[in-house]
């Protein structure tokens, strides 16, 4: 009998062992680069302040203290009342933002829209050129009369034209047209078509929008700093922010003979800062593997041409 040999086949999806170690090996290398920083704040902020000005700031530190957690605590009832602010300007900003982004996009990203190309011109044109600072503070304050009112942290970052750009186009790769007219032939309204149809087929591209809008929201401090005096309406960073300036404050403008005191020494500054980017990071750090998947997915898109 004669043997017929076969020919392998090389799966080119199969990496070999050593090959497959390596990239494991880099990738976790980079992991570990990406997230030290963070790492490296936590413990900061759980040093003494006594510890970093002998010895500056250590990896492992000679000293452990919870001193700055304490000096935020002082302010707790302003430190809560600011994350509250926060919270609800991030949430519903951010509810805000996807509607009108999404609406503006869905528009403009259908061939029946007759006025689609202007309305895309005028989101571009905007990416360019802006009305500037003092006449958006005119508008807000003397027309629209929202100063010292929690819209004024939320309406001026609803739309955004980069995000409404990204989202037609992802309207155009990911919702084909035919669906939309099946949809109308059997009576359909357009918003019954955007909820049912468009939304869930469009959901990493709405969930990678909301991140940033989310990001945005959580993180903004000047605009609080424009139209925000009421010390119940101001937000997290911008609490922060007066709270460095005011540590800031104490270590220029401190006597020389208390700086050289123990008891300067003990009140914590650069911990304390410290322990101000934790406050800020971390519930942004925790949410962020809940729109993890989505938000690869809305990256990815376009990435294959058909």
């Amino acid at each position: 009998m004669v043997k017929i040999k076969r020919k392998k086949t090389r799966n080119h999806h199969h990496l070999h062992p050593v090959t497959n170690t390596i990239i494991s090996v880099l990738l976790g290398i980079f992991t570990l680069m990406c997230i030290f920083p963070f790492i490296y704040v936590i413990i900061i902020s759980f040093t003494s302040e006594e510890s970093i000005v002998r010895n500056g700031f250590q990896l492992i530190p000679a000293d452990w203290s919870t001193d700055a957690y304490h000096y935020l605590w002082n302010v707790k009832e302003q430190l809560f009342r600011s994350y509250g602010v926060t919270i609800i300007i991030t949430i519903v900003g951010t509810i805000i933002s996807v509607l009108m982004i999404s609406f503006y996009s869905y528009a403009i990203s259908r061939p029946q829209f007759k006025y689609r190309k202007f309305f895309t011109f005028l989101a571009f044109f905007t990416m360019l050129f802006s009305g500037g600072l003092v006449p958006t503070y005119i508008i807000v304050t003397q027309f629209l009369h929202l100063k010292n009112s929690i819209w004024a942290l939320i309406l001026p970052l609803a739309m955004n034209a980069f995000y409404i750009i990204i989202m037609r186009t992802f309207f155009l790769k990911s919702v084909p047209e035919s669906i939309l007219e099946s949809a109308r032939i059997d009576g359909a309204s357009e918003w019954r078509i955007f909820f049912q149809i468009v939304f869930p087929l469009s959901l990493p591209g709405i969930a990678t929008i909301a991140l940033f809008s989310t990001l945005g929201y959580w993180n903004d401090w000047f605009t609080a700093l424009l139209y925000i005096d009421d010390p119940k309406l101001v937000p997290l960073q911008s609490l922060l922010m007066k709270i460095e300036a005011n540590l800031e404050f104490m270590r220029q403008n401190v006597d020389i003979s208390l700086m050289q005191s123990s008891l300067f020494n003990t009140i914590p500054q650069d911990s304390a800062k410290m322990a101000m980017v934790v406050i800020a990071t971390l519930p942004i750090a925790v949410s962020y593997p809940f729109f993890q998947k989505y938000f690869i997915s809305g990256l990815t898109i376009g990435g294959v041409k058909e």
